[in-house]
């Protein structure tokens, strides 16, 4: 059994990793040593964050993929363990907003792109990673949702549903899979300064977090990088099935 704690030389595939939580994922597992697959629908952002790790010296590839595609998730995964020789982490983290009261004309379509792509895309992917990840010697796969699966906001119910389906997602294959030592485990992050909260002024941002945070501040997108990180180590071999709340203390505050 390995309980080291470094992923120098694992291989590392991140959805949605052209913008916020993923690049700053995709940045933080190269900076350690991984080969990092940085996939995302927006193929330009995708190139751009591989090209600024490249230009570190570290190793990135990018790959278009657009998560409610299941033809497209099957061939980058197939290429990125072809590029690498393996893939040893899967850390599914693309993600949409979309806001809409129950009754909106628009909420089935926001219900329909909101389970396509928060939770039937994680599926997809792990399915598709599965035979590649039996054979790493550290396996690891992380499920991105938001503590919007542990406390809801009004208009946001489609969301809140995807997400607290990702947590279900998780418990029930970290019991299937754990047999054969694949990890599998939850990150809910709270606020954080993302494209997803670019347009909340930034006085509303100050007052929500001194209102609902124990740290009175909006979280930054390399703090939930380095918690992926964590659990994604080869010394991590005992931890499975949780669901971690990333959020500044906002699920333990009351008041």
């Amino acid at each position: 059994m390995s309980l080291s704690r470094s992923v120098q030389g694992s291989v590392v595939l991140v959805t949605g990793a052209g913008s916020g939580m993923g690049a700053a994922t995709a940045a933080v597992f190269a900076a350690e040593g991984a080969h990092v697959a940085v996939t995302d629908r927006n193929a330009a952002a995708a190139q751009g964050v591989a090209d600024a790790i490249t230009a570190q010296g570290q190793s990135a590839q990018a790959w278009p993929l657009d998560v409610s595609d299941p033809g497209q998730i099957m061939d980058v995964v197939a290429q990125v363990a072809a590029r690498f020789g393996g893939l040893d982490c899967v850390i599914n983290n693309a993600g949409i907003s979309g806001f809409s009261a129950i009754d909106d004309d628009g909420y089935e379509a926001v219900w329909d792109r909101s389970i396509a792509i928060l939770l039937t895309s994680h599926h997809r992917v792990i399915r598709a990673a599965l035979p590649h990840l039996r054979r790493s010697a550290a396996p690891r796969i992380v499920n991105i949702a938001s503590t919007e699966a542990l406390g809801a906001t009004a208009r946001d119910s489609a969301y809140a549903a995807a997400k607290a389906g990702v947590t279900g997602l998780t418990r029930a294959l970290a019991v299937e899979l754990g047999r054969e030592g694949i990890t599998v485990n939850c990150i809910c992050p709270g606020p954080i300064l993302t494209g997803m909260t670019d347009a909340i002024p930034d006085e509303a941002r100050q007052t929500y977090a001194r209102r609902r945070t124990a740290l009175g501040r909006y979280g930054a997108p390399e703090e939930v990088a380095h918690i992926t990180l964590s659990l994604c180590l080869p010394a991590a071999s005992y931890l499975t099935g949780v669901t971690i709340p990333v959020d500044g203390g906002l699920m333990a505050r009351n008041a």
